[in-house]
């Protein structure tokens, strides 16, 4: 185990790993272009340690040079240029080899293709030593990999956090909470309340729920809840960033928790990405959004149905509820596609008895939680 700044990172990928990964790159390499001089480029600041393995390796001549992404202004049609600072050599006709440390976003990737073709080269390859597939989603094409990782956080042999670790020779990754953070939505009806109950007993998570939240730091007076108030009382929205503050607070309350289900919350993009923002300097993540479905005609019969008994108001008339519905699903897709992009959106069949609904949300948590 080692720490870096404020985050501790364990032992992920062993020097020999890495060797062996390397050695296979360059017999590649050494096959694709044996007699051939191919026009080597590292871009820095990650790629040196790699780089100069392959490069030694390389049985060939070959030109070599180091480059960091730059711009300058062109004409008034061109405008912002981006362009590669660095490099020795003239590109037009010659075979490169791109040679990067990491591949994940891929957004350098898309903009170095754009300047190795507007340099007409004659070819290029791009050999990582990492690749991260599940974070890589451009079109590209990454022809030589070394070691296929999962979306991790990870420092050693080139890589860094905040300018510290690119001199290890093996490499670690961000050490993570063993927890388990779950998103629970679900339309007015569907009963989210009693499973979020169940669901927190049964995997000893702590449930958050938005609205209990606020009623404590007002009823309480907190300072978060004063200022939540302020705004309320004047019929304004409360701003993103004190009701995340409150959720925040809930959190540290319950350090070293399982982990947590969060009740009404996020609402909107901006919510979400706060909220991972937050989990992250956590070392944990929001691993899924999970939604109770449930037919519109059968939410508003359980409504009308529990309105007889429950003297709500807002469960007695048909209007009411519908709209109900509609701004649930207004406020749900936004947060639905958010999710989907990340592969972390689970909807469940909320209709059944309380046990077969418990049932089908458990499938889903005990998968995750392998």
């Amino acid at each position: 185990m080692i720490k870096l700044h404020d985050l501790e990172f364990e032992p992920f990928i062993s020097e020999g790993e890495i060797t062996k990964a390397i050695d296979r790159i360059s017999e590649e390499l050494n096959a694709d272009y044996d007699g051939k001089i191919p026009v080597f480029i590292g871009v820095l600041n990650g790629s040196f340690m790699f780089a100069s393995e392959v490069i030694k390796r390389f049985r060939s001549d070959c030109e070599v040079s180091f480059v960091k992404m730059g711009s300058y202004e062109g004409t008034e049609t061109t405008g912002n240029v981006r362009t590669l600072v660095g490099l020795n050599q003239e590109l037009k006709g010659r075979e490169v080899v791109l040679l990067e440390d990491i591949v994940d976003t891929g957004n350098t990737l898309v903009e170095i293709d754009e300047i190795l073709k507007k340099a007409e080269v004659a070819s290029y390859k791009v050999a990582t030593l990492f690749f991260k597939p599940a974070a890589y989603k451009k079109n590209v094409p990454v022809q030589i990999k070394g070691i296929e990782i999962p979306d991790k956080f990870i420092v050693g042999f080139g890589l860094d956090y905040d300018g510290l670790g690119r001199n290890l020779t093996q490499v670690y990754k961000r050490k993570e909470n063993k927890m388990t953070n779950l998103v629970l939505f679900g339309p007015p009806g569907a009963g989210k309340g009693t499973q979020a109950t169940i669901l927190k007993d049964k995997y000893q998570l702590v449930h958050i729920s938005t609205g209990d939240v606020f009623r404590f730091n007002i009823k309480n007076q907190t300072e978060l809840g004063l200022s939540a108030k302020s705004y309320i009382d004047k019929g304004q929205l409360v701003p993103d960033e004190v009701t995340i503050n409150m959720l925040n607070a809930e959190v540290e309350k319950n350090e070293g928790a399982n982990g947590f289900i969060f009740d009404g919350f996020p609402r909107t993009e901006a919510q979400a990405e706060a909220l991972s923002k937050y989990l992250e300097s956590k070392g944990t993540e929001v691993h899924a959004m999970i939604a109770l479905e449930v037919e519109d005609e059968i939410l508003v019969e359980r409504l009308l149905e529990r309105g007889k008994t429950s003297g709500r108001p807002d469960d007695a008339d048909e209007a009411v509820i519908r709209n109900r519905i509609k701004v649930y699903y207004n406020e749900t897709a936004i947060l639905k596609n958010y999710y989907q992009k990340q592969d972390k959106y689970y909807g469940v069949n909320g209709v059944g008895s309380i046990e077969e609904i418990t049932e089908r949300l458990s499938k889903v948590i005990d998968e995750l939680m392998k």
